[in-house]
């Protein structure tokens, strides 16, 4: 149907729309909702710090646990994840208590998702462009799916044939994953000019070695 009150109305009568999952409750899987840093100002009023300051990210990095932990690097993977599908609505971050302060963060509520494709906001991926860090692990996935081989629309075009929604999302959609990868090498690109390779590449691709008696346990 289509009413005033309704943002969006069907074209005639079909509408896109989205699917969410729920995560178990709280009292089996206990969880933390946290602020992101880059949270948006949501009015017209006034702008977020780091919509106005470009050295924002340095601030962050003073802030316990971004100061200390992998966390700040989850932030940019996260960022990188919106900015492929247009998700401008990440407010807050979720994380499992159990795992502490180095678990994973939660990619949860994503309706916002894949809404727009003919737009790309540059400013979903202001925390790789100001804080110029990555994984190079998400690096290399990313250059990997940036290859004709491995295009990031038809992987995903290919998984989705298996969904019972199938196709799920529209080639436009599709389409949009690849010029907005390519905007994410381009931002890191930039940051490697200017800061170098050792410094915005964070390698966590080493396996920690096990401490020597921890070794010679396993040698006996």
């Amino acid at each position: 149907m289509c009413k005033t009150e309704y943002a969006v109305c069907g074209n005639p009568h079909l509408l896109e729309g989205s699917l969410s999952a729920f995560l178990p409750s709280l009292n089996l899987a206990p969880r933390l909702s946290i602020p992101s840093p880059w949270i948006r100002s949501y009015s017209f009023d006034g702008k977020e710090e780091w919509e106005v300051n470009p050295l924002y990210c340095n601030t962050v990095r003073e802030i316990y646990p971004y100061s200390s932990s992998n966390r700040l690097l989850n932030i940019v993977d996260m960022a990188i994840f919106d900015f492929l599908i247009g998700n401008m609505d990440r407010h807050h971050y979720e994380m499992f208590t159990r795992f502490g302060d180095d678990g994973f963060l939660l990619h949860l509520d994503n309706a916002r998702g894949f809404g727009r494709h003919s737009h790309d906001e540059i400013s979903i991926l202001a925390p790789l462009s100001q804080c110029c860090v990555i994984k190079r692990t998400t690096l290399l996935r990313l250059q990997l799916l940036a290859e004709p081989q491995y295009r990031l629309s038809d992987v995903l075009r290919e998984s989705l044939l298996q969904d019972p929604l199938a196709p799920v999302l529209t080639e436009p959609h599709l389409l949009a994953l690849d010029r907005r990868l390519q905007l994410i090498l381009g931002a890191v690109g930039k940051c490697i000019d200017t800061f170098g390779e050792a410094t915005v590449v964070a390698n966590d691709t080493t396996q920690p070695q096990s401490p020597a008696g921890d070794r010679a346990k396993l040698d006996t």
